[in-house]
């Protein structure tokens, strides 16, 4: 197992494990509006991406509800198939997941009906991240190929402080981020 292998697998035991203590009635507070540091972030009218979360994961979900009840166009990660290019659709309903369809790699995306968008702003999952913004994803690079050819888009993750590391093994194609939010903080503009 290679040292971020390892270091991924640990960081999602940590992230699940933070996660289940959560009380429900403390999380349904988490992340409902996006704090004014990031708000200086997004042009006015912007599309913004967002992920639909997996368990564990610390949800977008209320951001994507604020930006769209403000007219932001919100869209989610679209794959065409396994191993196709990360894009983005138009994610009409972010108050219901009616409408979605499952993802190729699981999860949830809009349906290939729904209208391409190039998000200015996008709202990123991570397993773990530094104070100066590096981030450790999932292993598959979707993002980190998706910032490298759309280098204008705003990168910014969300996390639970549990996933702050004081250093993540770095490699050239790994895109750093804009700005992390976590519950109690917010890191950047880097």
């Amino acid at each position: 197992m290679t040292e971020k292998q390892a270091l991924r697998a640990a960081l999602r035991r940590r992230r699940t494990d933070h996660d289940a203590a959560i009380p429900a009635s403390q999380r349904a507070l988490l992340f409902l509006r996006p704090p004014a540091p990031l708000l200086d972030l997004v042009p006015d009218g912007a599309a913004v991406g967002v992920y639909h979360p997996v368990p564990g994961e610390a949800s977008p979900l209320g951001y994507a509800r604020w930006f769209a009840e403000r007219g932001h166009p919100v869209a989610l990660p679209w794959f065409a198939a396994r191993g196709a290019a990360m894009q983005f659709r138009i994610w009409t309903n972010p108050f219901d997941d009616e409408g979605l369809v499952k993802a190729p790699y699981g999860g949830l995306q809009p349906a290939a009906s729904e209208p391409d968008a190039t998000p200015a702003v996008l709202i990123v999952p991570l397993l773990g991240f530094t104070a100066t913004g590096q981030r450790l994803g999932q292993g598959g690079g979707h993002y980190d190929r998706y910032l490298a050819h759309h280098s204008a888009v705003v990168a910014i993750g969300i996390a639970w402080d549990c996933q702050l590391e004081a250093q993540l093994p770095s490699e050239p194609h790994d895109m750093p981020l804009r700005a992390v939010v976590t519950p109690t903080r917010f890191y950047g503009p880097f």
